[in-house]
């Protein structure tokens, strides 16, 4: 099976694809040089998809909650090492967000499994190789239009969609009723997914440690994150934290799947979650007279 691009630089830190060969790759990767990234201590390195040919598996793994949900991630990892997420949909299937490493196993799997209707990609940080995966499922790739500046590839075929206001849903799936929300905060477009009572939240928020045991907690106790950057710790301001907020507020949920492996939250209280964590968050970090606690179920 060939590949349209599998001799074009990309970075080995955040896993983005460039419009240039490996062989001309720049000096610099503009994702990681912005301050929400990093790069690596030992300096900006570069690689392609034939350079990683057979260095790496992409594995499956189903939802143990919902058989119409599967995880797809790279071992070992190539770029931030976030997973991707199928969707199987009566109307077609979807694909969440994207990893950087794409082979004919891979391929062959997700079309045993019924094929791409879609791809939506949460935030620049995630976009990775996907207009190669766009040319291997002969699908479209709806990105949000508020970070159209961080794309890294001219898209020769006309496959990039983009998502403007605050919710569109997806006609590739229509009858689905797929909802990419766009809530801000890490980047101005960043996404969120909404699927029948689920929201896929990617580095929109992201749910951690404390937020997985539900019993029984102290007040205080927070469910989610919501960060400007993750790996450099620099939290968002109260403003951004409030948009998130107003962008999921007219949707019901009761389970969220982060960017990563175990970041599954599902409890009957979730959206109640969300929004105390915003207020903890917002009241730890000093800002007494924010919006958000005015705000309510």
């Amino acid at each position: 099976m060939s590949f349209e691009s599998e001799d074009l630089a990309i970075c080995e830190t955040c896993g983005t694809q460039y419009d240039v060969p490996y062989s001309q790759a720049p000096s610099n990767c503009r994702i990681c040089d912005d301050p929400r990234q990093y790069v690596p201590p030992g300096g900006q390195v570069w690689t392609s998809l034939a350079r990683e040919k057979g260095k790496h598996e992409n594995v499956f793994v189903q939802d143990k909650f919902d058989e119409r949900i599967w995880f797809i991630t790279s071992e070992p990892k190539l770029g931030i090492g976030e997973r991707c997420i199928l969707l199987r949909t009566p109307h077609g299937n979807i694909l969440w967000d994207l990893i950087t490493y794409l082979d004919t196993a891979t391929i062959t799997r997700i079309n045993s499994l019924g094929g791409l209707s879609a791809i939506i990609i949460s935030h620049p940080h995630f976009y990775t190789t996907h207009l190669e995966w766009a040319a291997q499922f002969k699908c479209p790739v709806y990105t949000a239009a508020a970070d159209a500046e961080w794309l890294n590839r001219e898209d020769k075929h006309g496959v990039r969609k983009l998502v403007e206001g605050k919710g569109m849903q997806i006609p590739e799936v229509e009858g689905s009723k797929v909802t990419a929300i766009v809530a801000g905060g890490h980047f101005d477009g960043s996404m969120i997914l909404h699927w029948e009572g689920r929201i896929f939240i990617a580095d929109t928020m992201m749910s951690v440690p404390s937020g997985l045991y539900h019993q029984d907690r102290l007040p205080g106790t927070t469910t989610y994150a919501f960060m400007w950057s993750y790996p450099n710790m620099i939290p968002l301001p109260p403003s951004k934290i409030h948009g998130i907020w107003l962008a999921l507020k007219p949707f019901a949920f009761e389970a969220s799947y982060g960017g990563f492996m175990g970041q599954n939250v599902v409890r009957a209280d979730l959206k109640e979650q969300v929004l105390e964590s915003m207020k903890i968050c917002v009241r730890t970090a000093g800002h007494e007279s924010a919006e958000i606690y005015g705000e309510s179920l």
